[in-house]
């Protein structure tokens, strides 16, 4: 393994999700008002990525489009510049329903290739639904993340990759940690990375996500071995089992200290944009 010394690293917060609740951490923002305000302090914080779900007005997940474009917008003013990932995650709707955010052309949008078991549900993502979404994201530019819960979600980023459903090559997000999917394993993190490379060249760019106590350790993890790092109280609402997150940003800080322990330089979002083949904003 290189050194990954000097490899700047994206640190992406994911601001909301679909399950965590003010009753968990007041701090969740749920309001587009709250998620834009939440975001700007992570990315003056250093995150260069927002991962967006929203919600409804009884703070419900939805897929709503206009609520995502309001959300859109907003961070394109607050945040010039930081990369936009809007979720197309199966908790916020369901069938075509998770893709009618696509048309606003967000820098990205995260997709799943398959299916797994989620804490009390089968999270389903059937063979239809992937290529129809996949065609969604190559007809409006977006840039796909593709959500690794299992080692064939990988392998079929390739295939799709090969035959043209995706677009260059796959930026795979390794999720770890979710009850009844793929546990925090290190020794599995360490074959994913190998299966990224194998795939996709040694110097693929990916990224690794952890729920709960997990966050902080597969953010360690990803810094370490020159990957990319997702943080955000979507994952967890704790710093640690006593004390809850003050704010996204404070999380986003943790990993920041991380990077500067291991020598890795946050990245700008100039740099985040470069590393993904990303478009500069007009």
């Amino acid at each position: 393994m290189s050194d990954p010394a000097g490899k700047p690293c994206i640190i992406c917060v994911a601001i909301t999700g679909s399950l965590p609740t003010k009753a968990d951490n007041p701090a969740v923002p749920i309001t587009v008002a709250e998620q834009i305000e939440s975001t700007h302090e992570a990315f003056e914080a250093g995150a260069a990525i927002a991962h967006c779900h929203v919600r409804d007005d009884q703070g419900r997940p939805t897929s709503d489009p206009d609520r995502f474009a309001a959300l859109k917008e907003g961070l394109e003013k607050h945040c010039p510049g930081m990369i936009v990932q809007l979720s197309t995650g199966g908790r916020s709707g369901a069938g075509q329903a998770r893709g009618a955010m696509l048309p606003l052309r967000p820098d990205m949008a995260s997709l799943s290739v398959g299916s797994n078991n989620f804490p009390t549900r089968v999270y389903e993502n059937p063979p239809d639904l992937v290529d129809w979404l996949a065609g969604q994201m190559l007809d409006y530019g977006v840039k796909p993340e593709i959500e690794a819960f299992d080692l064939s979600h990988i392998l079929q980023a390739k295939l799709m990759a090969e035959d043209g459903r995706l677009a260059g090559t796959p930026y795979v997000q390794f999720v770890m940690g979710v009850k009844n999917a793929m546990p925090a394993d290190r020794d599995v993190f360490d074959y994913y990375i190998h299966t990224v490379k194998r795939l996709f060249g040694a110097d693929a760019p990916w990224c690794a996500a952890g729920i709960g106590p997990n966050q902080i350790v597969l953010n360690e993890w990803a810094i370490v071995a020159g990957g990319h790092a997702r943080t955000g109280l979507e994952d967890n609402v704790r710093l640690d089992r006593t004390t809850l997150a003050p704010s996204n940003a404070a999380l986003v800080a943790r990993a920041v200290e991380l990077c500067g322990k291991y020598e890795r330089p946050v990245a700008t979002w100039q740099q985040a944009r470069q590393i993904l083949g990303l478009r500069m904003p007009r």
